[in-house]
C-alpha cells in the first residue's frame, strides 16, 4: 500500500497527464482534460532547450558517476587499512552528505567565485570568466561539487562491503605471489562488485534528477541555459508556467531514460 500511495500512483497519474491536456484548477472546478496522444511528447522532443538539458544531465553524468565510484572505493580502501582515527574520519567525510545543501553551496560558491580561494591558488591558469559563470566550466564545477557532497555516503557503501572480504583471499593471493596490486584487482575489487553496482546505480538516479544545485549555484540554469537540466525544466514549465502536462512528458522521458541507462550500466558491472 505505501509502495502504490508514494511511488505507483504518482507514476501512473504522470504517465496519464503526459497524454492529456491538463491545467491546474481551482479547488472543486470539474474541467474536462481531452486526450492529446502523443501530442505533448512531440512538443518537448522538438523543444531545443530541453534537447539541451538532456545532454547537460548526460555531462553531468560522465563526469560524476566515474569520480564516485572511483574516488569513494580508493578512500573507503584507505578507511578499511586505517587503524588510527578510523571513526573520525568516517564521520568527516560523511558530514557533507548530512549538511545542509544550501549551507555547503553557499561555501562553494564562495571559494568557486571570481576572486576566490580556488582563483588565487590557480593564479592565471583559473578561467575567466569564473567557474560558475563560465559556459564551459560551470557544469563541471557542479558535477565535482555533488561528487564530494554525496561521496561520504558512497564510502560507507564500499567500506561495508570491503570489510566482509575474506582475508584469507588475499592471504591466498599473496602466497601465490601476486602483488598488493595484483591482490586488489584480482580479489578486492572483483568481491565489492554488488556494491559497486549499488553506488552506480544510485548515482545515476540521483545524478538524473539533478535540480537544487544548478537552481542554487547558477541562478536558475546559468549561465545562457548552461546548466539546466530535465527536473529544472520540469520544475519551471509544470510550476512557474503552468502545463504540467508538458512537464509530466518531460518526466516520462527521463524515467525511460534513467532506466534504460541503469539497466546498461547494471549489465557492465555485473558482467563476469
Amino acid at each position: 500500500l505505501f509502495v502504490a500511495a508514494v511511488f505507483v500512483y504518482p507514476l501512473g497519474f504522470g504517465i496519464w497527464m503526459s497524454v492529456h491536456r491538463y491545467f491546474f484548477t481551482a479547488p472543486g472546478a470539474t474541467v474536462p482534460h481531452p486526450f492529446v496522444g502523443f501530442k505533448n511528447y512531440a512538443t518537448v522532443i522538438s523543444d531545443p532547450a530541453v534537447r539541451a538539458s538532456f545532454v547537460h544531465v548526460g555531462e553531468f553524468l560522465v563526469i560524476n558517476v566515474p569520480l564516485t565510484v572511483v574516488i569513494s572505493l580508493l578512500l573507503a580502501t584507505a578507511l578499511n587499512n586505517a587503524i588510527h582515527w578510523r571513526g573520525f574520519l568516517r564521520v568527516s567525510y560523511y558530514v557533507p552528505y548530512v549538511t545542509a545543501s544550501v549551507a555547503m553551496i553557499t561555501v562553494w560558491m564562495f571559494m568557486f567565485s571570481s576572486g576566490g580561494i580556488v582563483d588565487r591558488i590557480l593564479g592565471p591558469l583559473a578561467p575567466n570568466p569564473a567557474w560558475l559563470v563560465n559556459t564551459t566550466w560551470a557544469m563541471p564545477s557542479i558535477a565535482f561539487y555533488v561528487t564530494w557532497k554525496q561521496m561520504g555516503f558512497f564510502i560507507l557503501l564500499f567500506l561495508a562491503a570491503l570489510q566482509n572480504v575474506p582475508e584469507e583471499l588475499n592471504e591466498a593471493a599473496a602466497t601465490d605471489g601476486a602483488s598488493r596490486w595484483q591482490s586488489y584487482r584480482a580479489v578486492t575489487i572483483p568481491a565489492v562488485r554488488p556494491a559497486t553496482t549499488l553506488v552506480v546505480l544510485l548515482a545515476i538516479i540521483t545524478g538524473a534528477n539533478l535540480f537544487t544545485e544548478p537552481y542554487l549555484m547558477t541562478s536558475g540554469g546559468g549561465p545562457n541555459g548552461a546548466t539546466t537540466t530535465p527536473v529544472f525544466l520540469l520544475y519551471q514549465k509544470g510550476i512557474e508556467q503552468g502545463t504540467p502536462d508538458v512537464a509530466s512528458a518531460i518526466g516520462v522521458l527521463l524515467v525511460i531514460g534513467v532506466l534504460l541507462i541503469a539497466y546498461a550500466s547494471r549489465k557492465v558491472t555485473e558482467r563476469e
